[in-house]
């Protein structure tokens, strides 16, 4: 096998590898479109209810759960933590705007 056979290899690799990865961004995309349209809803419900915009509970519960989820699936729980705290600020802020 020659060294222009192994870079073709390599390059043919490295394109399945990205083209994955384009699949699974937009998979991200579409996946935190969907979660938001509930938590939006959530929102709604919470205003129209006096309800508080924030559940320290279930964001606990949540973290958790998440931090399990990345150990079964070898992702680093940190990371999986920090990722669903960025989004549950997102949410209350949104929860937030509803509510005024």
């Amino acid at each position: 096998m020659t060294e222009t056979d192994d870079a073709t290899r390599a390059e043919a690799l490295l394109k399945d590898h990205r083209d994955s990865i384009d699949r699974l961004d937009a998979i991200l995309v579409y996946t935190l479109g969907e979660r938001f349209k509930h938590t939006q809803a959530v929102g709604r419900l919470k205003a129209e209810h006096a309800l508080p915009p924030s559940d320290p509970s279930r964001e606990a519960r949540q973290i958790a759960r998440l931090e399990d989820l990345a150990r079964r699936a070898e992702l680093d729980p940190e990371f999986a933590k920090k990722f669903l705290n960025f989004i549950i600020q997102e949410v209350i802020q949104h929860h937030q705007r509803h509510q005024t």
